[in-house]
């Protein structure tokens, strides 16, 4: 199965070892996986700020890069949302609109596609450790994708998951939101962390990039010891 990787912006640039995590994992399940480099931003930050016109440039070099893709995997619900925002971006250009509605329809979040598509939910990981999951608005709330994280997270040796109080409370980051209203954002990370610590966790699991940042990031502020780890870097884990 020939599968094209979407790294994301800040696996890119920040977190490197996701995207080589994603890619070992995928070829153990016996994925041909590929990097297609003309692949830029998707575009969301600048989406979600409302300036649609830069969006949909982005878009397009998306829709190009990906079009001939059987199947588009990315380690972040958050942009594989937005793939699927992208026949809303052309609804009054019917090409455009056609080449989107096929690039979204072949797109999925890395645990999705293992769990729906692969059929997999034992990867063969072993990671031992207290862990919470902090699931992600953009995943859970507009992919839709609530159940592929836990139920590959279930199956791996050592791992104790937790329950964490008020999960589907949004961590704060929100993109731009972070940016533009920092004062709210901190005290939403700050509400999050203090759950986290509350639940005995020693490490923080995520499938979205921009949260872990967000939390990670306020935690060694703070000078927390909680690890932060994305769900690829656990599921790479074999003792």
């Amino acid at each position: 199965m020939k599968v094209s990787l979407f790294i994301t912006c800040l696996s890119e640039m920040f977190y490197p070892k996701v995207g080589r995590d994603v890619t070992e994992i995928l070829e153990r399940l016996g994925c041909d996986v590929v990097f297609p480099e003309g692949q830029v931003c998707c575009g969301q930050p600048a989406f979600n700020s409302g300036y649609r016109k830069e969006a949909a440039k982005a878009a397009k070099q998306m829709i190009r890069a990906f079009e001939e893709a059987d199947y588009i995997v990315t380690p972040s619900g958050s942009c594989a949302a937005m793939f699927k925002e992208y026949p809303k971006l052309f609804a009054d250009d019917e090409e455009w609109k056609v080449r989107a509605e096929a690039v979204a329809e072949r797109t999925y979040e890395f645990t999705q596609f293992i769990v729906d598509v692969l059929g997999v939910e034992d990867v063969g990981a072993e990671f031992h450790a207290k862990a919470v999951y902090h699931t992600s608005c953009h995943m859970t709330r507009l992919l839709g994708e609530k159940e592929a994280p836990f139920k590959l997270l279930k199956n791996v040796k050592g791992l104790q998951l937790l329950p964490l109080k008020n999960a589907y409370d949004c961590c704060g980051f929100g993109g731009t939101f972070s940016v533009k209203m920092t004062a709210i954002s901190e005290q939403m990370v700050d509400e999050k962390i203090s759950h986290i610590e509350e639940s005995g966790a020693d490490v923080l699991i995520g499938a979205d990039n921009g949260c872990l940042m967000n939390i990670g990031g306020r935690m060694s502020r703070l000078g927390k010891p909680i690890k932060v780890m994305h769900i690829s870097e656990v599921l790479n884990h074999r003792h």
